[in-house]
């Protein structure tokens, strides 16, 4: 795989101090110019509302600052003078991990105070030589940063937390002072033989999820997992509704059958339009009853077939909700597991996707036309788009869409 083919996947896992209701550790990625993903981890000082806020100003402050080319140097120190000091122990608010990286595999890694990032490649931990950078002193204390530069292969993984991952445990057996970095890296080595395919968004929350399960279920402190990997990008295919004339059915399920990557077909109609010219059949899965979405079918063929637009929209609560902030929520704690609905199932393939092509029919569908139907049920062709808009700016997914 050349590197100019490769994609860089960027995803977190959190869940905050048990009996705090926000997250003191905030997580920000987003897109820059010259291809470039920046992703930064901050944790503020203690837990709770304030933590939260001062976290919370880091990232955008630090995001912004290397977005924009600004020398990381004088970037940290802006940071340092805008953050307040703890006046007991004469530390700043806030420490930060940024990642700045380009489509070619250029990478600079920044580092104050977080616990290392870990670089995996081919199953391995693997060792980067790191420049301790002066900055002016801070109240009487000198201040350093850890900077890295080096150049990604396909198929590396860099792993940044907060102090909750190595610190969970402490104090409990088997491990008193807590799980420790070293630990931390023998899980990831031995996920990534179990799964060397494995997703950012899974192997960041397999990574909180046993931290929690460290700390008996009950996190002690605000824990955050993120995991920027650098791989061939993944396709997939969504298909909703009829084309706009029948004389195109044969076109439609052409276009399905010849697509190289995931397919999903959401929409009863299309699904019947493409299993017919096909020759397919269409089951109900009936093991996957919900009281708030339809369940989904299977096609020989198709990785998903689900009903139209009452999923989609949907879909769009859970990318824009519960699936966007990273948030390990009560549901996802050891022994509750996630629903596994249509919907849900659609999020989890998209989220696991890097370029996503939606081909919309553009039939009107008479069902839609219901006045019985709820109000805030959208016609196709605008949820699509509001299901791209999410995916793109809150994700960082790349999308296209096709009218037919």
């Amino acid at each position: 795989m050349s590197v100019e083919a490769s994609f860089i996947e960027v995803d977190h896992c959190q869940i905050h101090k048990q009996g705090q209701f926000v997250c003191g550790d905030v997580f920000l990625s987003q897109k820059a110019q010259g291809d470039r993903v920046v992703s930064v981890l901050a944790d503020g000082l203690g837990s709770g509302i304030k933590a939260s806020v001062l976290a919370s100003l880091t990232t955008t402050m630090a995001a912004r600052f290397i977005s924009s080319d600004i020398d990381i140097t004088r970037a940290a120190e802006i940071i340092m003078e805008t953050l307040p000091v703890c006046k007991e122990r004469r530390i700043a608010y806030s420490t930060f991990t940024i990642v700045d990286m380009d489509r070619k595999g250029s990478t600079r890694i920044i580092e104050y105070d977080n616990p290392p990032y870990i670089l995996l490649r081919d199953g391995k931990v693997l060792e980067i030589s790191k420049q301790a950078v002066p900055l002016r002193s801070f109240n009487d204390r000198q201040t350093f940063l850890q900077y890295s530069s080096f150049h990604v292969h396909p198929g590396d993984r860099i792993v940044i937390c907060s102090d909750g991952v190595p610190q969970s445990g402490m104090g409990i057996k088997p491990h008193p002072l807590g799980w420790g970095m070293d630990r931390v890296e023998e899980f990831l080595v031995s996920e990534l033989a179990c799964e060397p395919e494995i997703s950012a968004r899974l192997l960041a929350r397999r990574v909180v999820h046993r931290a929690l399960q460290k700390d008996e279920g009950k996190a002690r402190d605000d824990t955050t997992c993120g995991v920027i990997y650098f791989r061939e990008p993944r396709r997939t295919m969504v298909i909703t509704g009829p084309p706009v004339s029948r004389e195109r059915d044969s076109e439609l399920a052409r276009k399905a059958q010849e697509f190289s990557g995931k397919k999903i077909v959401c929409g009863g109609t299309t699904a019947g339009i493409i299993a017919r010219e096909l020759h397919a059949d269409v089951k109900v899965d009936l093991t996957s009853l919900d009281p708030e979405v339809p369940p989904p079918s299977t096609m020989a063929g198709i990785d998903l077939v689900t009903e139209g637009t009452i999923t989609l929209s949907n879909l769009c609560g859970l990318l824009e909700g519960d699936l966007a902030g990273g948030a390990m929520g009560q549901e996802n704690r050891p022994g509750h597991p996630l629903r596994r609905n249509a919907a849900m199932r659609l999020a989890t393939m998209l989220l696991d996707s890097d370029i996503i092509d939606f081909l919309v029919g553009t039939r009107i569908n008479d069902a839609h036309q219901d006045p019985n139907l709820p109000r805030e049920l959208e016609i196709r062709r605008n949820v699509v788009k509001r299901i791209c808009r999410i995916l793109e700016e809150r994700h960082l997914k790349e999308t296209r869409i096709k009218f037919i």
